[in-house]
């Protein structure tokens, strides 16, 4: 079974048919950061990793552009709110987004476009749609025509033009030829941000920087364009609107990802129930985290309790415990082949769900070669464990789980402990069981667990 997807724009699960063979132009909204990223930004970046890795694993050479719209109304307010320079709140929240972003083992984007870079392309793009009679200038400000786009207008959203609202995106709506057209440009104000263009100086509206963006780094017309469920309307319906008035095909299949509730409510600060990732870290570690923000099927709405991250935390240890055990017993060896229910679920609409219902299947058998010592057994499933895990970014033995930088005492620490491990087998041996027993304790009281298996022992930290 090829690559199937749901694609908004015709509400169908479709045959995934990129434009170009063995070539995928991917576009995916990044941040608006105006603030630190909560749970909510970094499973959508999960998501989308999950779907660059899948697209890289079924052959796929990959353009993967996700932008940051590093200047916006909402950056302005939090800067003259903190008395500091717009760009340095986009800046240092954005690093945070990127940290956060690597943290959970999220792989770099090919180009990470950010809107400030990109004015000469918004002026040429706002020139293509006056020129066309879509667009128009007003005092500095410049707005699409939505009632010369009207018998299109809302197909993304599946709503009518007679029946929505007015934009309310800039405070010169007496300007506007219709109160539904939206701002492309914003004319210059005091104290904010502004460049030249032909129609006077400003500074971007929301939509237009995403357009030009997009088909400066991906062509005209290109593969999939992705984001939040809340971004449909009415970005993702304006980007559609500006980019194929002014010619361009732009994206042929737009996939949303839901949103995440907090205890059955949205995330808000006004409620105080925004859950940051520094607040997620005292309770599991990043692979945890990761797993618990990739388990759901990614158009599904998730909310987030403490009980459903402790459950998602054993999930993924059950994965580690036996990938652990099994590369003590057989040695890493390398990722193997897929299986094909694994394959097959993933093929339709990225189903992670199905999947890792087929990795713990995997596990638990993996596990009962274990027990029985069936070594060339446990070596072929841990090769499919590493492998399917792979593809979800969560195989415990990659860089990006074992890698912990130069202060890592792991190595001392097994020095340690194997000294220790070895005197508790010395006094097994002459049968002092309450030495050995005496030595176990001691390392369970410093957190470290030990197990004794059919290949001798071995010992792991404690897991909270």
């Amino acid at each position: 079974m090829s690559l199937r997807l749901y694609d908004t724009g015709t509400r169908s699960v479709r045959t995934f048919e990129p434009l170009e063979e063995g070539r995928v132009g991917m576009y995916v909204c990044g941040a608006t950061p105006q603030a630190a990223p909560h749970i909510g930004h970094l499973r959508s970046g999960v998501i989308y990793d999950v779907l660059l890795r899948w697209l890289r694993a079924s052959g796929y050479d990959v353009t993967f552009a996700r932008n940051v719209t590093d200047v916006d109304d909402k950056i302005i307010a939090v800067a003259a709110e903190r008395d500091v320079p717009w760009f340095a709140v986009a800046e240092d929240n954005q690093r945070t987004f990127n940290r956060g972003y690597d943290l959970l083992g999220c792989l770099p984007p090919t180009i990470e476009p950010r809107a400030t870079g990109h004015v000469p392309e918004m002026i040429v793009l706002m020139r293509r749609l006056i020129d066309a009679g879509h667009a128009y200038a007003a005092d500095g400000d410049v707005y699409f025509d939505v009632k010369s786009w009207a018998d299109q207008y809302g197909r993304l959203s599946n709503q009518r033009l007679e029946n929505m609202r007015s934009a309310g995106d800039t405070p010169n709506e007496d300007l506007k030829r219709d109160p539904r057209d939206f701002a492309l440009w914003k004319g210059a104000k005091p104290g904010e941000p502004s460049w030249e263009t032909p129609w006077g100086e400003g500074r971007p509206g929301w939509h237009l920087e995403c357009s030009a963006m997009a088909t400066k780094y991906l062509g005209p017309t290109f593969d999939i364009h992705g984001g939040g469920v809340d971004l449909i309307f009415p970005h993702h319906e304006n980007e559609i609107a500006q980019s194929r008035a002014a010619g361009d095909g732009f994206a042929r299949y737009w996939l949303h990802n839901g949103l995440l509730t907090v205890d059955g409510e949205k995330m808000s600060k006004s409620v105080g129930n925004v859950v940051l990732l520094t607040d997620l870290l005292g309770r599991a570690r990043p692979a945890e985290i990761r797993y618990y923000l990739a388990a759901a099927h990614y158009r599904s709405l998730m909310d987030y309790t403490d009980a459903a991250l402790a459950e998602a935390v054993s999930a993924y240890q059950r994965i580690e415990g036996f990938v652990t055990r099994a590369a003590e017993v057989a040695g890493p060896g390398e990722p193997g082949r897929l299986p094909a229910a694994f394959t097959a679920a993933m093929d339709d609409d990225l189903g992670v769900p199905q999947a890792l219902a087929v990795l713990h299947d995997t596990v638990r058998e993996g596990n009962g070669a274990l027990a029985s010592s069936d070594d060339e057994a446990v070596r072929g499933h841990l090769a499919a464990v590493r492998a399917m895990a792979g593809v979800l970014g969560l195989d415990p033995l990659a860089d990006e789980w074992t890698q912990t930088g130069g202060d890592d005492l792991r190595p001392v620490v097994d020095a340690l402990v194997g000294v220790a491990l070895e005197q508790r087998q010395a006094a097994r041996a002459r049968k002092d069981y309450a030495a050995a027993d005496a030595i176990r304790d001691s390392l369970a009281a410093a957190g470290i667990v030990v197990e004794d298996t059919p290949h001798g022992p071995r010992w792991e930290l404690k897991k909270d």
